[in-house]
């Protein structure tokens, strides 16, 4: 199925919307004693420790919402920053051990039900502590899994159609999704979660290369086969879903693809019940690219379509804080400090927090495709703002208020039945027009739109911790939601839901 046919991605959407998506089984049952293995072990292959994660220093505001451009000369990572790139991406940042289950672990980005089916693979040339090779990152280990010895930056170059980016970048870094380790709880609907869980990372990526001054870019348009094949992936169980390329001003030595062999290597099964999900490997396979050529094609295309909201009639200008009103934890400080809320308070967040908030995440990702993305809020208790459903004009940095009135109720009822969405000071939906996008870019324009919503939602996860209260992400019941927006958001379709509030903190007795 070729990735113009988009039919296969709206079938999809489709399929896999709450409560009665007919590729899902109601009937299914998961418990955490099911739980795969977290995390890939190669079983022949040693580790090569990481430096010591040096801290930046830099501002969490500043480096969220501030994006390292080409500065026209050299600018290579050392082994130290990769290595605290890395570790704040998907490394393990808090372990809590609760009595009879152990030691739980828990990772720098957020992930949907804490699975953290999202590996990260490095493709470098040679950096000054660290041989050009392709490697493979292990958090548990804080350590490089070397599965390719050699400088193969080419590859990637040449699968994405000659991307400027990836010509001279020193290294890159690719995020794959692990299906059955998220599908075994939540079926075909992982694949939803592969976006959105390799988003809220890659939002830390860009933070900490952005704290760094290492330019970034994010890459979602290349040939998936030769990506595949590097880093020597069955792609009925992983595959790959995004590149970044990181630095600028080292050329790679040409590699032809043929030359990529199977390496066979030796993996430890993540569970003895793993099966293949067709649905999942369906869209997978649908929404990929075939060659450089048709990556080039659609790269040129998402780069010059985007999807803009008309100017509101009545806009609610923001009221961001000023610099000097901003905390300046750095941005290390609050990746440590992340962890999604399990209850709100119902206490209040100010329309400065919220203007702050929406300012610093929405300015855009460096990326091979443009917003794609529409923010709509329910705003339950904001100092400052009315209550009542909005919708976010992010070239103006105005709300325009849709309905006013008191939407606790239906926002609990919008995610599932859940406290969390009612009790939360506000709740921010990422809506697309999913035919529109796919209309011009195919199935591809599904992966794409998906994970700029959730990359930003990354960013409105960062920023909330930053200004000291919580956020979490959530599901949602899909046509509900643009039913309680209509008719502002008809014909629209719902990427990802993230509540923010003040988190619920219990009182001692004395």
């Amino acid at each position: 199925m070729k990735n113009s046919d988009y039919q296969a991605a709206l079938r999809y959407h489709e399929g896999t919307k709450h409560p009665n998506g007919f590729l899902m089984n109601r009937a299914h049952f998961y418990s955490p004693e099911l739980e795969p293995l977290k995390e890939k072990r190669y079983l022949d292959l040693e580790p090569i420790p990481l430096p010591d994660v040096p801290e930046s220093g830099i501002p969490a505001l500043e480096a969220i919402s501030a994006d390292t451009l080409d500065a026209g000369h050299p600018v290579i990572p050392s082994f130290e920053t990769l290595a605290s790139i890395l570790n704040y991406s998907a490394g393990i940042t808090k372990k809590i051990s609760y009595p009879g289950h152990g030691t739980v672990y828990f990772r720098a980005a957020a992930c949907t039900g804490a699975l953290y089916h999202i590996e990260l693979y490095l493709v470098c040339g040679n950096l000054q502590g660290l041989q050009a090779g392709v490697y493979h990152y292990n958090p548990f280990e804080h350590a490089l899994i070397l599965i390719r010895q050699g400088d193969f930056r080419n590859i990637p170059f040449q699968a994405s159609g000659n991307e400027p980016s990836l010509e001279n970048a020193p290294a890159l870094l690719v995020y794959t999704d692990v299906f059955w380790r998220n599908a075994v709880k939540y079926q075909a609907r992982e694949y939803r979660h592969a976006f959105w869980d390799s988003g809220t990372i890659i939002a830390n990526t860009l933070s900490e290369a952005s704290a760094w001054k290492i330019p970034a870019r994010l890459i979602t348009g290349f040939a998936d086969d030769p990506i595949n094949h590097l880093l020597d992936l069955n792609v009925e169980h992983e595959a790959a879903l995004a590149l970044l390329s990181l630095g600028t001003g080292s050329g790679s030595v040409p590699i032809p693809a043929s030359d990529i062999t199977p390496l066979n290597l030796r993996v430890q099964p993540i569970d003895e019940r793993e099966v293949v999900f067709p649905v999942i490997t369906e869209i997978h396979t649908a929404s990929s690219l075939a060659n450089p050529e048709e990556a080039r094609a659609w790269r040129e295309k998402a780069s010059s379509i985007s999807f803009e909201l008309p100017s509101p009639t009545k806009p609610i200008p923001l009221d961001p804080l000023g610099n000097e009103q901003e905390p300046h934890d750095s941005i290390e400080k609050v990746i440590r400090r992340c962890g999604s809320s399990r209850r709100f308070s119902q206490h209040p967040i100010s329309f400065q927090q919220l203007s702050t908030i929406l300012v610093r995440s929405t300015r855009g990702i460096p990326a091979d495709f443009l917003r794609l993305y529409r923010p709509y809020l329910i705003a339950n208790q904001v100092e400052g703002l009315d209550s009542g459903t909005y919708v976010y004009h992010h070239a103006e940095e105005a709300l325009e208020l849709l309905e006013r009135g008191n939407l606790r109720y239906q926002a609990g009822q919008l995610a599932l039945g859940q406290a969390l969405a009612a009790d939360a000071a506000v709740n921010i939906y990422f809506l697309a027009d999913l035919q529109a996008i796919l209309g011009a870019l195919g199935s591809r324009g599904y992966r794409a739109a998906q994970l700029d919503a959730a990359v930003t939602a990354g960013k409105v996860y960062l920023c909330a911790y930053a200004l000291g209260f919580g956020a979490t992400g959530l599901t949602f019941y899909d046509d509900a939601v643009i039913h309680l927006f209509s008719p502002h958001a008809e014909g629209l379709s719902v990427m990802f839901l993230i509540a923010l509030g003040v988190p619920f903190r219990k009182r001692g007795i004395s």
